[in-house]
């Protein structure tokens, strides 16, 4: 009809609001897999999970990775405890931290260059070592005496000893002798000592061999088994 417009539909437009859709729900609908532990490589931007989807899947992935960290976790003595790290542990740190501050690719770059050091690279162990002490009074006390300690930690077995090898990103023990509640600490093996790690069926001792602070714990078969597949 003469003078009638014409009517446009946003065909397009809608097209491409319906296809953004659908993507997001194939999103959502991606279950998360869980990396190799065993990878001794970077991660990278590639290995990230979409930050919806983690948080979508986060309380499931809390409660797998129950199992993978369990053995990993050896105290010595009262107030030690050693988290043995691998790819797999840091790949989830780094999501819990963007999970936590959401600070974006910003953020990402700093968390990997914090925890890919920690992921071993086949010819160690990489531990973090934290001092749990709940009394602030106590540990204050405790931190104070035990000046140098992060090179004071060493695995014994067979005829050898791997005495760890501080990260030097900071200085953990300050001039006054206190030390650090944390530190990070990579064992380093010869082939010869990872052989004799790996084949060992005594004893296998960790331990901390500081004047103020000297204590052991014997791994079990279940820890052995877990840190035996961090070396190639």
């Amino acid at each position: 009809m003469p003078g009638t417009p014409l009517k446009f539909w946003p065909w397009p437009m809608a097209l491409s609001r319906r296809r953004i859709k659908e993507e997001k729900q194939d999103i959502m609908n991606t279950q998360i897999s869980l990396p190799d532990p065993t990878r001794n490589t970077p991660i990278s931007g590639a290995d990230i999970v979409d930050p919806k989807l983690y948080a979508e899947q986060r309380k499931e992935l809390r409660k797998a990775m129950i199992p993978v960290k369990a053995p990993r976790r050896i105290a010595v003595g009262p107030d030690a405890t050693f988290y043995f790290e691998n790819y797999l542990t840091m790949w989830y740190q780094v999501h819990e931290m963007l999970h936590a501050e959401k600070g974006g690719e910003e953020q990402l770059k700093d968390e990997l260059a914090a925890y890919n050091p920690l992921i071993p690279n086949g010819s160690e162990l990489v531990a973090t070592l934290m001092f749990e002490i709940n009394d602030p009074d106590r540990r204050e006390r405790v931190l104070q005496q035990l000046g140098g300690v992060e090179t004071k930690a060493f695995l014994r077995f067979d005829d050898f000893e791997v005495f760890a090898v501080p990260e030097m990103d900071v200085e953990r023990t300050k001039e006054t002798g206190r030390t650090s509640s944390v530190h990070f600490l990579h064992f380093p093996f010869t082939q010869e000592e990872a052989a004799a790690f790996k084949a060992e069926t005594g004893e296998i001792t960790l331990g901390i061999a500081h004047p103020n602070y000297n204590h052991r714990a014997v791994l079990n078969a279940e820890s052995l088994t877990s840190l035996r597949k961090d070396l190639a």
